[in-house]
């Protein structure tokens, strides 16, 4: 038996459930609106995010060139970099919260959870949307309106800005910032746009349960009941047919009698009945 944890099986994890007529299918309420902007907010974020890397990376190591090359001098660009620091942060909180609700509405979209689960994948979801919005305000700002300083012996800032070129202190001119911050605005949007579907998802679940409404009418499956629950096992002795009364030894005896030919000599004796066999 595969194993379970946190009422979720883990043999659901299975490469199959990555086809797209298993993932696009229109079985589940907003399943397909909710992985397109799900899938939409994580990759403008994480692009962004990972451009503000690379900018990051620049500057620290143009700071630390000119400061060992050229005792004496240095560039304070602090401001651009705890920007996108704090860019990075918000881009992966995003990626970890909308990722997890992928994977989890792709292989468990019939999962039961508690008020408190509910609650917490609402509120981060609020909550990436507010770090995304701050990291965007801010590397916005410093972007457009803020540059480097250079500080040194005069005659030094050419030696230095000759030789390293592809970090130029006026940040609105370095390309690969703007192109971060763009791409973190895209991500602003489609995570605003994935809070409200998350939030929509849940509410119709509360009261229809996950399945579509045309399939939950086309099935007639009343909310809250699991399509893959397997039905109840049916015995001779537990189970009432609904057109006669329940079945009886005898009744199962006589029927076999009837549907195959049978041997006296194999006559038994069952509560002081005697029944062929």
């Amino acid at each position: 038996m595969a194993p379970v944890i946190w009422g979720l099986p883990l043999d659901e994890i299975k490469w199959g459930k990555f086809k797209s007529s298993y993932m696009w299918n229109n079985r589940y309420h907003l399943r397909r609106t909710k992985f397109i902007v799900y899938q939409l907010a994580m990759i403008f974020s994480v692009v962004g995010e990972s451009l503000g890397t690379a900018v990051l990376s620049d500057y620290l190591d143009e700071q630390s060139y000119a400061s060992a090359g050229h005792p004496g001098t240095t560039i304070k660009n602090n401001d651009i970099v705890g920007a996108f620091a704090f860019n990075i942060f918000a881009g992966v909180f995003v990626a970890f919260v909308f990722g997890a609700a992928f994977f989890f509405d792709l292989f468990w979209p019939e999962r039961h959870e508690d008020r408190g689960i509910k609650l917490a994948w609402k509120y981060c979801a609020i909550a990436s949307a507010v770090f995304q919005l701050a990291a965007v305000l801010w590397t916005t700002v410093i972007v457009s309106t803020r540059e480097a300083v250079f500080v040194g012996p005069d005659g030094e800032q050419r030696n230095v800005l000759s030789v390293w070129k592809t970090s130029p202190l006026s940040y609105k001119k370095n390309a690969r910032a703007v192109a971060g911050v763009v791409f973190s605005w895209l991500g602003l949007v489609f995570i605003v746009v994935s809070c409200v579907v998350m939030w929509k998802c849940y509410a119709h679940n509360d009261v229809h349960g996950p399945l579509a409404d045309h399939i939950r009418k086309n099935e007639d499956v009343e909310p809250g009941t699991s399509i893959e629950e397997p039905a109840p096992a049916h015995t001779v002795a537990s189970e009432t047919s609904s057109f006669g009364p329940p079945a009886t030894l005898d009744s199962v005896v006589q029927s076999d009698r009837q549907a195959e030919p049978y041997n006296v000599a194999t006559a038994s004796t069952l509560n002081g009945t005697k029944y062929v066999l």
